[in-house]
């Protein structure tokens, strides 16, 4: 590395905070373009964090402006890579982002050299071309549901309140248990096996569940459709049932081998060169995001007392310019007492949140 990279390195390690020394945007910059020369065709990546408790991030429709300028500085293009990386997020995240890069390329494939789970594995149906690692992983797509409807989830102080988050297989999975299982056959047991399900999970909720299932149906299918033609309906179907319904459970994983037998001759295995590069490229992301690694206040705080924080949370990118997004919190520790007791506790508040650009 030069030391004019190594001091701008310096710099945004400092300036945003960072406790390890994650790749520059310099570096990653020559990443993607070694990717985009190893495929002959231009790339944009977007990555989100999956750091938890309560610091992963999701694909949500916040990005649709960002890649709009993204894509703007690129141009039309006959052919054009996404890079992806995300754990999941918001469904008709994955219908805007698609439709908007088709505005700009007749051919878009997908790179996956890890995780695109959940809506990303949307945004890959929307692809004429998922081009999967060793390690790439799609999902099913069924939904799940957080609303303030949802039952309370675990309660921090000083933290606002959470919810459950509920499953469209898990609901359809509970009745079936009732039946399949409970040997409930009678209309009226069913009945009030319902009406229990409704008092923990309230109707609203369930209303929510139930709009989604018929949702995800709906938008896997018109992914589908955007590459394939209309005489394909009866595979696209065959498609949309397993990804939505026969695989059960919203955390399966699907290798390419198992992808490539449900999706089709749409799934491609990289090639050894283009992996190398997608490997690369994602653990430069990875170092920087600290994807996989835990959240801990405590040890960022380590003997102080209180301390100002900026964590890094996702990516959008191409080779003409960067959107991250950052969190910044104040971290204090703090003495509670219970039942007359005292106690240690951290206290965290977000000072500031939101994307920031970096432009070459």
């Amino acid at each position: 590395m030069s030391l004019l990279v190594w001091l701008w390195s310096l710099s945004v390690s400092t300036r945003w905070g960072y406790t390890s020394w994650p790749m520059s945007r310099a570096g990653r910059k020559q990443l993607i373009q070694e990717l985009e020369a190893d495929r002959e065709r231009r790339l944009v990546t977007y990555v989100t964090g999956d750091r938890l408790p309560n610091l992963a991030a999701q694909i949500a429709t916040d990005v649709l402006p960002l890649f709009y300028d993204l894509l703007a500085k690129v141009g039309q293009v006959p052919r054009l890579d996404l890079f992806i990386y995300s754990t999941g997020g918001i469904t008709m995240a994955a219908w805007g982002l698609v439709t908007l890069m088709r505005e700009f390329t007749e051919c878009l494939s997908v790179l996956v050299p890890f995780r695109a789970l959940s809506t990303a594995t949307l945004i890959a149906l929307g692809a004429n071309e998922i081009v999967m690692g060793r390690l790439g992983q799609l999902s099913p797509v069924d939904p799940t549901v957080t609303s303030p409807f949802n039952p309370p989830g675990p309660q921090q102080q000083g933290a606002p309140p959470t919810f459950l988050p509920v499953s469209v297989e898990d609901v359809r999975g509970f009745l079936n248990l009732a039946r399949d299982e409970g040997g409930l056959k009678d209309e009226k047991l069913i009945s009030e096996v319902f009406g229990q399900l409704a008092a923990d999970v309230r109707p609203l909720a369930l209303g929510s569940v139930h709009r989604a299932k018929e949702q995800i149906k709906i938008l896997t299918e018109k992914l589908l459709l955007l590459h394939r033609p209309s005489s394909d309906k009866a595979r696209v179907d065959t498609i949309v049932e397993t990804l939505t319904r026969k695989l059960f459970s919203h955390d399966y994983l699907i290798g390419r081998k198992e992808a490539r037998a449900i999706i089709g001759d749409g799934v491609v295995d990289a090639s050894a060169t283009v992996e190398a590069s997608m490997w690369k490229l994602y653990q430069a992301y990875a170092e920087d995001l600290e994807l996989g690694r835990a959240y801990n206040a405590d040890s960022l705080l380590g003997t102080g007392n209180q301390k100002v924080v900026t964590l890094r949370r996702a990516y959008v990118e191409s080779a003409d310019a960067t959107y991250g997004f950052r969190t910044i919190k104040e971290i204090k520790r703090i003495q509670l007492k219970q039942q007359g007791i005292p106690v240690s506790a951290i206290q965290e508040k977000t000072v500031d949140e939101g994307w920031t650009s970096e432009v070459d």
